[in-house]
């Protein structure tokens, strides 16, 4: 294993109020830092105070966008032990997301000890208030001072922190979607499978459409006959119809989500009937005017679980289970939050405890 130096920072932050922390704009003291050069390969782990960096401003991936980047969290449990949920699941996407942008493979044992480390280091960060915890953001950004396009030869990873609220300001509510019809986001042989910036700038457009419009996010559909449910902007969707959960099966335009993964295996788990398959946006609102239409949710690290309470789709909206939060949206958020924070047993084993505080 390599060794990651450390050098501490000349001054500590503070954990702000926890009920002022919001989403993404506070960041810990330090962060984790790697480099890659062609022919040596990732190396200089280290852990450095957090701040900003130089770049070239011929550096390729502010010309061609070659970056990746993940998602995950840590949490503070009820006994005072900092734990990662299903961490090297997360790092492996990341090396998917790199083979994808042509980006070299990491050491997910490095990466996932680098991590380990860099939080325990700003272990005192870590919210304990329900809802809350710490984001963790890897990424990897191409910077060759090069105005070409080709493969880059030299990259830097980084781990930041950054302590966070709930994802959404009005909590745990049902969220109005509006499923796009105009604009499309990846298609199959795409970037849709990789969380690369690409991607997300990509649903930008149609976001600042749907929210001047009333509604929180997009619900996008097949690229080429604009007719099967894929993914909503920032999480995967699940539909609950006559007792089965139905989720969009992987076909390499959308991602392959973590938290989609623990509602499969959780719903299995719990007996309930589950199908990974092609839906169409026709059969979700026939299933709706037929009453079978029981639930719409979304998944996803930062919100975890998100009941979506309206769907409106050229010009049509459905309500759905009367704007409520619905039964199965409800258990599910509350288990798999409760496995996160330490509250009940980890049967999946998908909890890494860093450190105790």
């Amino acid at each position: 294993m390599t060794d990651i130096a450390v050098t501490l920072a000349d001054k500590r932050g503070t954990l702000p109020a926890e009920d002022k922390l919001g989403f993404g704009k506070i960041f810990t003291d330090h962060m984790f830092v790697m480099d890659y050069v062609t022919g040596q390969g990732w190396h200089n782990a280290r852990i450095i105070p957090y701040g900003d960096f130089d770049i070239s401003p011929a550096a390729m991936v502010l010309h061609y966008g070659q970056a990746i980047f993940e998602g995950m969290k840590a949490f503070r449990t009820g006994d005072n032990r900092v734990v990662t949920y299903r961490p090297v699941d997360h790092l492996k996407r990341f090396n998917n997301s790199a083979d994808i942008l042509s980006i070299p493979q990491m050491d997910v044992d490095l990466l996932h000890a680098g991590l380990k480390q860099l939080i325990a280091l700003d272990k005192e960060w870590v919210p304990k208030s329900l809802g809350t915890s710490l984001y963790i953001r890897p990424f990897v950004v191409s910077v060759d001072p090069y105005v070409g396009v080709k493969v880059a030869d030299e990259y830097k990873l980084f781990i930041i922190l950054s302590p966070v609220g709930a994802y959404y300001a009005s909590g745990f509510k049902p969220v109005k979607i509006k499923v796009e019809e105009h604009f499309v986001r990846a298609v199959k042989g795409g970037l849709g499978e990789a969380k690369t910036p690409a991607n997300y700038a990509a649903s930008l457009k149609a976001a600042e459409v749907a929210k001047e419009e009333g509604y929180t996010q997009v619900l996008w559909l097949d690229a080429l006959e604009q007719k099967y449910i894929e993914e909503v902007g920032t999480m995967n969707i699940f539909f609950k119809i006559g007792g089965e959960i139905i989720t969009p099966e992987l076909n390499g335009s959308i991602l392959n989500g973590i938290t989609r993964r623990s509602v499969l295996e959780v719903a299995k788990d719990w007996g309930m009937k589950v199908s990974e398959r092609r839906i169409s946006i026709d059969e979700v609102y026939q299933a709706h005017a037929e009453g079978r239409l029981q639930e719409v949710f979304g998944s996803g690290t930062a919100a975890v679980i998100s009941p979506v309470g309206e769907l409106s789709w050229k010009g049509r909206k459905i309500v759905i289970n009367n704007n409520e939060i619905g039964e199965t949206s409800q258990k599910l958020f509350d288990y798999i939050t409760s496995i996160q924070q330490g509250r009940v047993a980890d049967k999946f084993g998908w909890v890494d405890e860093v450190t105790k505080l």
